[in-house]
């Protein structure tokens, strides 16, 4: 049976609805789906795409492009269960499945959390140190940075400036262009899989984990719940989502072109732990000054608008199960264990980065992780889909089956990987 499809204020009248009030709809609606995307192309993620680039040219590029409908799949069931239930993701897990379950759930987004904390503000310390910023100075500028956006903001704020901050990360598409790849090798590239290698699938592991991540889910839902979607806005949401989808994995793919074409020509066998080290390996090909600030705008716009989110679907997670106010449509006074959690988030993360080595050389090692998260992340959503969603609106038929069959080959390609990568 085909799934029907929901009556928006965009779909139900089309031919009434003019541009101008489509694109007014769509703006209106934009928000959740293009910033969590934005973050989900992080420090982390980008660290992962260019060791990609650098040790396989462009034979993990193919990946990035069949990876945008399984982030937009996954996404999009978080858009729904928000928009028809009003619920965060924990919320309707205690409510459905009991409170060991969401426990669990809300454990797994801490310990992906935090692995995405130490990267995020390791890639901030980096750019800082390129241009002889203290440590330590780099990293309470963006901690206060992100403490003052929220305690004193609305969600509408936040979003906007998230929106703004991730923009940044379209700098990478420039990088892209100006390594100028070879067109052959690139499309000799997508053709050929070291399927065999291990390394080679400890990378494909690390890159499905880098598109799926568990705060992710977290994030949208509670999101479009705190935005306060309405039914008739779903279409809209859906292509926020989409739109969102493309350009993470345009980011990605930019990345990996621009390593591949650059040092990974010139040395496969090298290795880009930190943010120096990619801004070292790219800068001769774009140029010392102007190369290296575009560069740093990209990872700043990551590092920040992923710090964002992570921090913000934590605390709206552990809100959620824990049963505190969790809203930035109130107070700090109203929601004081809300702004607290996320405060943690910043402070914590800030200041293990502040102390420790550069983290980022674990960046890879934390998308694998979240790829072994993957069984317990993308079970709990698919089940949400089918059981808590009004009957109208629940997956049924040959979309119920696409979900299914996406969310197990996607899961058992990414443990699979991670195991047989040497995890």
């Amino acid at each position: 049976m085909k799934q029907p499809r929901p009556q928006t204020n965009g779909a139900a009248k089309p031919a009434r609805l003019g541009a101008a009030a489509r694109w007014k709809l769509f703006l209106a609606v934009l928000g959740p789906g293009l910033v969590v995307m934005l973050a989900d192309t992080d420090v982390g993620s980008i660290v992962t795409a260019g060791q990609s680039g650098v040790r396989w040219g462009y034979k993990l590029l193919l990946l990035q492009f069949v990876l945008m409908p399984v982030v937009y799949v996954v996404q999009e069931l978080t858009v729904r269960l928000g928009i028809f239930t009003g619920k965060g993701h924990c919320e309707l897990i205690r409510e459905r499945f009991g409170p060991v379950w969401a426990w669990i759930s809300v454990t797994g987004l801490g310990v992906a959390a935090a692995g995405a904390l130490l990267t995020e503000f390791s890639g901030v310390a980096g750019v800082g140190e390129l241009f002889g910023v203290p440590r330590i100075l780099s990293l309470m500028l963006a901690a206060g940075f992100l403490l003052l956006l929220v305690w004193t903001g609305s969600y509408r704020r936040v979003e906007r400036i998230a929106l703004a901050v991730g923009l940044f990360e379209l700098a990478f598409l420039w990088i892209a262009y100006k390594a100028h790849p070879h067109s052959s090798e690139l499309v000799a590239g997508l053709t050929h899989a070291a399927i065999g290698n291990r390394e080679y699938l400890h990378l494909v592991a690390a890159n499905i984990g880098a598109v799926i991540m568990p705060w992710m889910i977290f994030y949208q839902q509670s999101a479009v719940a705190e935005k306060r979607l309405r039914p008739e806005q779903y279409t809209s949401a859906r292509w926020d989502t989409a739109l969102g989808a493309v350009v993470t994995q345009m980011v990605m793919a930019a990345v990996l072109v621009a390593t591949a074409a650059t040092l990974g020509k010139l040395n496969p066998n090298g290795s880009l732990n930190t943010v120096g080290d990619m801004s070292n390996a790219l800068t001769p090909f774009l140029g010392p000054g102007m190369g290296r600030l575009i560069f740093s705008l990209g990872i700043l716009g990551a590092g920040l608008v992923a710090a964002i989110v992570v921090s913000l679907a934590v605390a709206w997670g552990f809100g959620e199960v824990a049963g505190y106010k969790h809203s930035l449509g109130l107070r700090p006074a109203q929601a004081p264990w809300f702004y607290a959690v996320y405060s943690i988030g910043v402070v914590g993360g800030a200041a293990l980065v502040a102390v420790a080595p550069n983290l980022v050389s674990l960046s890879v090692r934390v998308e694998v992780m979240n790829a072994l998260l993957l069984p317990l992340v993308l079970g709990l959503l698919v089940a949400l889909a089918i059981t808590a969603l009004p009957e109208e609106h629940r997956l049924r038929g040959i979309y119920l089956w696409t979900v299914v069959a996406v969310s197990v080959l996607t899961t058992g390609l990414g443990v699979y990987s991670a195991l047989s990568g040497g995890w």
